[in-house]
C-alpha cells in the first residue's frame, strides 16, 4: 500500500494470524492492517491487493481522517473481492481495528458517520441501539467553517482513553445508587444531584457526559427547526464544556474558540473530535464569511505565530464508489 501524501510504502500479509499490530509500527498502516484483519476475523476474506492512497482529509486534525481511511479501505478491498458487507458491520469493523490495532479506545461515532453520512444532512445516532436519524441541515443563510489550529492531535498518546476509564470509575461509583445503569448515558438531567457527589475528576467527566447528551439532543431538535441561533448557543456551552469538565482542549483550541465568538456574525464556535488539538467548527453568517476568515487568521497568527487553515464547508455524503471515466 503507498501513500501519496505522505510519499510512504507498506506491506504485510492477509495471512499473518496477529492480534494487534505486531508486524507493522503504528503509524497509518496500522489502521489498514487493522480493518483487513478485522474484517477477516469477521467472514470478509479477500486476495491482496495493491493500494494507493490519497486524501484531502488533514491527518491530526481532529476531522475523523482515520475512520476515513479505514472506511474507504475496506469498502474497497470488498468491492474488489465481489463481496458483501453491510455499511453497519463494515462500521463496526473499523471500530475494532481502532481499538485493537492502533490502541486508541474509541466509540463508533466517526466510523458510523463515515460508512452511513447522506449528503446536506446531520447524523444523530444512539451508539447503544445505533439507531441513526437522519436530520436535513437547512440553515440557509449560516455557513459551516472549520478553523484548523495546526496543532496536531494523537488520541492515543493523548488522555483520551483515560477519560474513558474515568468514566467507567465514575458508573461503578454511581451503582452504589443507582444500581441499573450501564453507562453514564443512563442518566438524564434529573441524576445531576446524584453526580455531585462523586470525587473529582469523576464528578466533572460524568456531568460533562451527562449534560452533552442533552445538549446534543437539543442541537438535533434546534437543526429541525433550522433554528441557527439556538444551534450556535448549544455549541458554546459544549465546548467550555469540553475544556473545563472534560478537559480534553489546549491554549490554541481555547483561542480560535474565544476569536472567533468575537467576530461579527458568529452564532457559535467549539472544538471538534477528540480534543487535544485539531479543529474548531463554526456557525458563521454567509455574508460575514470573508471577513472572519482574514480576522481569525491574523488574530490566530499574533497569538501563535501558526497560520490558521480555513475553510467553508458543507455536509458530504459517506463512503461510495468513484466511477473514473
Amino acid at each position: 500500500v503507498y501513500s501519496v501524501d505522505l510519499n510512504e510504502t507498506a506491506s504485510f500479509s492477509l495471512n499473518e494470524n496477529v492480534s494487534n499490530s505486531q508486524t507493522l509500527p503504528k503509524s497509518w498502516a496500522s489502521y489498514i492492517q487493522g480493518i483487513t484483519r478485522t474484517l477477516n476475523l469477521a467472514g470478509l476474506h479477500f486476495g491482496g491487493a495493491n493500494l494507493a492512497i490519497s486524501s484531502d482529509v488533514p491527518i491530526g486534525a481532529g476531522l475523523s481522517s482515520s475512520a476515513a481511511l479505514e472506511i474507504s479501505v475496506g469498502f474497497a478491498l470488498a468491492e474488489m473481492a465481489g463481496r458483501e458487507v453491510s455499511l453497519l458491520d463494515l462500521a463496526r469493523a473499523a471500530q475494532q481495528a481502532e481499538q485493537i490495532f492502533v490502541g486508541t479506545n474509541s466509540g463508533l461515532m466517526d466510523q458510523l458517520t463515515a460508512a452511513l453520512a447522506e449528503e446536506n444532512h446531520a447524523m444523530l445516532i444512539d451508539c447503544r441501539s445505533l439507531e441513526v436519524t437522519q436530520i436535513p441541515m437547512r440553515l440557509p443563510t449560516t455557513a459551516i467553517v472549520i478553523c484548523d489550529t495546526r496543532v496536531k492531535h494523537a488520541l492515543v498518546n493523548s488522555a483520551y482513553n483515560e477519560r474513558r476509564l474515568e468514566c467507567e470509575r465514575a458508573v461503578e461509583l454511581l451503582r452504589e445508587k443507582k444500581r441499573n445503569i450501564r453507562a453514564l448515558r443512563d442518566l438524564e438531567m434529573a441524576d445531576l444531584n446524584v453526580v455531585e457527589d462523586l470525587p473529582e475528576p469523576e464528578r466533572r467527566r460524568a456531568h460533562h457526559v451527562v449534560t452533552e447528551n442533552e445538549r446534543t439532543l437539543q442541537a438535533a431538535k434546534a437543526l429541525r427547526v433550522n433554528d441557527a441561533a439556538k444551534l450556535g448557543k448549544l455549541m458554546v456551552q459544549s465546548h467550555e464544556s469540553l475544556r473545563d469538565g472534560f478537559e480534553v482542549s489546549c491554549r490554541e483550541l481555547d483561542l480560535m474558540f474565544e476569536l472567533a465568538l468575537s467576530q461579527e456574525g458568529v452564532s457559535g464556535a467549539r472544538m471538534m473530535g477528540g480534543g487535544f488539538g485539531g479543529c474548531t467548527i463554526n456557525l458563521v453568517e454567509r455574508e460575514k464569511v470573508e471577513t472572519f476568515a482574514a480576522d481569525m487568521t491574523v488574530g490566530y497568527q499574533l497569538a501563535t505565530g501558526l497560520v490558521p487553515l480555513i475553510n467553508v464547508v458543507q455536509a458530504g455524503g459517506g463512503v461510495n464508489e468513484l466511477l473514473v471515466e
